[in-house]
């Protein structure tokens, strides 16, 4: 156990919030890059009005907007922050320090996935209270309704990103798992419109993303009066991507990992 809490303490404290805090600039801009895209939709859906609230009723867009983008970073930030943690240590050549430490790669990877959701959290939290500014309610929030989501998410996400930084030993650069879930969950995941307004083919693509599931429902626990059993439905769904993404995440690493040490380029760049 102490074990586990030094590592916790090195990661969280140390390696991670000490290192962001020093660089202030970077921790300004980072908090400016989860504020402004609210303000960008959220004059978007001034302009358009009516027009933009029609298709995401009963939800007003603003609020519709907000607990998208929140959650969206869950899973963009910190598939790319895990895999860009991988890619530094190759980069330092510290790599392999790691390979014969008692923490492993697969240690690192998991302490360092443990400071991005902390991370994002944040994230989520600064969204959140600058849409309640804006006019969104979220008095009704089942509370623990969207904690279960959100862990089931992160679950999700943690699979995910192993499989992204299975990818960055083997590719070094270029990393097509950390550009579609960085690029492409925002236009496919419902964040900032309805799955419902893409094109058939492309929203059954949507549909096979755990984080349009946990959107939908968030925005019910969060914005409504829904209670466990109207989640379940949303809960149960995650379950089955956790129970998918979490096996195949960890198959993909260890093919991976197992592929670099064959080659002895674990630790090239």
């Amino acid at each position: 156990m102490s074990s586990v809490l030094a590592k916790l303490y090195a990661f969280l404290y140390l390696r991670g919030f000490r290192v962001w805090v020093s660089y202030r600039t970077q921790m300004a801009l980072n908090v400016l890059s989860w504020v402004l895209p609210v303000f960008t939709y959220y004059f978007v859906g001034t302009s358009l009005g009516e027009h933009v609230t029609a298709i995401t009723d009963p939800t007003s867009y603003t609020s519709f907007f907000v607990v998208g983008l929140a959650f969206q970073g869950y899973v963009s930030s910190s598939i790319v922050t895990i895999s860009q943690r991988l890619r530094n240590e190759q980069l330092y050549g510290t790599l392999e320090y790691y390979v014969l430490s008692p923490l492993g790669v697969f240690g690192f990877l998991t302490y360092s996935a443990v400071w991005g959701f902390i991370l994002n959290t944040l994230n989520a939290a600064v969204i959140l209270a600058v849409g309640a500014g804006l006019g969104v309610s979220y008095s009704h929030a089942n509370i623990l309704g969207a904690i279960i989501i959100v862990l089931m998410l992160l679950a999700s996400t943690f699979g995910v990103a192993m499989m992204s930084a299975a990818l960055v030993m083997v590719t070094k650069q270029g990393n097509p798992i950390a550009f579609f879930f960085s690029t492409f969950t925002t236009l496919m995941s419902g964040t900032v419109f309805p799955v419902t307004a893409l094109p058939y083919a492309v929203r059954l693509v949507s549909y096979a993303l755990p984080l349009t599931w946990a959107l939908d429902g968030l925005r019910l626990a969060l914005l409504h009066t829904s209670t466990i059993t109207q989640l379940t439905p949303y809960i149960t769904i995650m379950g089955i991507f956790d129970l998918v993404t979490i096996p195949l995440g960890a198959a993909v690493y260890k093919l991976c990992y197992d592929y670099v040490r064959r080659k002895g380029t674990i630790s090239q760049y």
